[in-house]
């Protein structure tokens, strides 16, 4: 049983010194390696893990054909002025075929996770001869996992899993007490700027929980367009979360006068605090429209664009 820190008791200061602690006698004189998404737990865990490890923890941006635009560019740039070296490592190609003719939920976190930990990590652990794998799980990930909801990539030892034995590395998860809103609080205390440590959360299997069926390069690329217009429009609103989701049945629309059976996108967009539970925002019908407008002109295909209004629960803010 995990002992939740909630953030209201949370004393980031001890806290930190804390897990630095934990990190160095774990590690000892070894190399770590962590991945670096750009979200906030990602973001927080290497910051943490650099102040105990310095330059003996490697931290690396997968490149897997999931991510937002730019993504690469922005967090290696961002960390690059907080004197964090990324190296970018490509592995679209292993994800894509780990995901090719996968439709259902499940069957694809668990494909995304097969690749992540033991194709790319795999790798990457035997080539710098790291031992242990720093990452950002949180409180929040463990439960839904535990419960059924769905299964979160990086969760393994509350299944019964050890990656040790699986993928031949141990796991260290100095976040694992926390919830989003105290990560957030630990982010900032580590020096993150408000970009960073306030960003609305991404999930881990980055825009492929964002596409209903199967996850090809070209659908992609559809939901990356779509999540642009979204991010751009929604990121004053103050939401918790905004997202796009790109549906799998196609829906008959017209366009210049001529039937155009294309594709639709659902927008989301929550007030939450800590990802437990949450309830759509009540965007004003101005906005709606201009979110639907310029999706449909900027993203090809796309002739439907929905609002989902349910909270959660019975939804869950991500659609796969």
């Amino acid at each position: 049983m995990i002992k939740e820190i909630t953030a209201k008791e949370l004393n980031t200061e001890n806290f930190i010194d804390e897990k630095v602690e934990e990190i160095k006698q774990v590690v000892g004189e070894k190399m770590a390696i962590n991945a670096l998404s750009g979200g906030v737990d990602s973001s927080t865990v290497t910051m943490l893990g650099h102040r105990a490890l310095g330059e003996r923890l490697k931290t690396v941006f997968i490149e897997n054909g999931l991510m937002r635009e730019g993504e690469a560019e922005k967090v290696v740039g961002l960390f690059k002025k907080l004197g964090v070296a990324v190296d970018v490592v490509d592995a679209k190609k292993e994800f894509f075929a780990a995901l090719e003719g996968i439709t259902d939920p499940e069957e694809k976190r668990e494909a995304i996770t097969q690749a992540f930990y033991r194709d790319v990590f795999g790798r990457l652990v035997k080539e710098c001869g790291a031992k242990h794998l720093l990452q950002g799980t949180i409180l929040t990930d463990i439960d839904e996992t535990v419960a059924g909801i769905k299964r979160q990539h990086n969760v393994f030892e509350q299944l019964g899993i050890d990656p040790e034995k699986a993928f031949g590395y141990h796991i260290i998860e100095p976040l694992i007490q926390l919830r989003k809103d105290g990560v957030r609080k630990v982010g900032e205390d580590l020096g993150l700027p408000a970009e960073a440590f306030d960003r609305i959360p991404f999930p881990g299997p980055a825009l492929a929980a964002r596409v209903i069926g199967e996850t090809t390069p070209e659908r992609v690329e559809t939901v990356r367009r779509a999540t642009v217009v979204v991010e751009r429009l929604l990121k004053d609103t103050g939401a918790f979360q905004y997202m796009a989701i790109l549906h799998e049945d196609r829906v008959t629309g017209m366009r210049d006068g001529l039937r155009d059976f294309g594709q639709q996108i659902e927008v989301r967009c929550w007030e939450s605090v800590d990802a437990r539970v949450a309830t759509p925002t009540p965007l004003s019908f101005k906005i709606l429209e201009k979110l639907a407008g310029e999706i449909i002109r900027d993203v090809p295909g796309i002739v439907s664009v929905t609002y989902n209004i349910a909270p959660k629960p019975p939804s869950t803010i991500e659609a796969v």
